[in-house]
């Protein structure tokens, strides 16, 4: 359940916090949103229609208590696509469905792809975005700085690699 002063995960943009409920009327029908602040250096505002939550896969940030199974779900082996185009589009649905475990599945699988080839430039980018968003909700779970996570991943994708 959304409530507000609660930090949340709007999918594709990262963390937010919920600042309230508001009402606005569209296309002459009143209709109520949740008001969300991004975290980030730039903050900005998103208004996400409450019926939709579920459906546009807005959800609570992950819990201090859940990130040690992330961790170690970045050391577990992964299952690669083999096609281009197919695992551009899981790792395209896979981004935006939200999930943290589902982030931390394709900075697994890419991160492992590009220690053994050169990733095409969309495959560098959905690394890097997921990596970038993974990163932030695990800093704000725990409170830690962005590096220290950071180092944290590069230490559970290392153990991974050395099996």
């Amino acid at each position: 359940m959304l409530t507000i002063g609660r930090k949340a995960i709007y999918p594709s943009q990262g963390p937010c916090r919920i600042d309230g409920v508001v009402k606005r009327v569209v296309n002459g029908s009143p209709m109520s949103f949740y008001q969300l602040t991004l975290l980030d250096d730039r903050g900005g505002a998103l208004f996400v229609p409450v019926d939709k939550v579920k459906e546009i896969g807005v959800r609570l940030l992950l819990k201090k208590s859940e990130v040690p199974q992330l961790i170690a779900a970045l050391e577990k082996t992964t299952r690669q696509t083999k096609v281009l185009k197919e695992r551009i589009l899981e790792n395209l649905r896979t981004v935006t469905a939200g999930s943290a475990l589902d982030l931390a599945e394709v900075v697994k699988t890419l991160t492992e792809l590009r220690n053994s080839r050169p990733l095409t430039p969309g495959e560098a980018r959905t690394l890097e975005r997921s990596r970038r968003l993974l990163v932030w909700e695990i800093s704000e779970a725990m409170g830690e700085e962005k590096t220290v996570v950071e180092e944290q991943i590069d230490r559970a994708l290392t153990r991974r690699k050395s099996r």
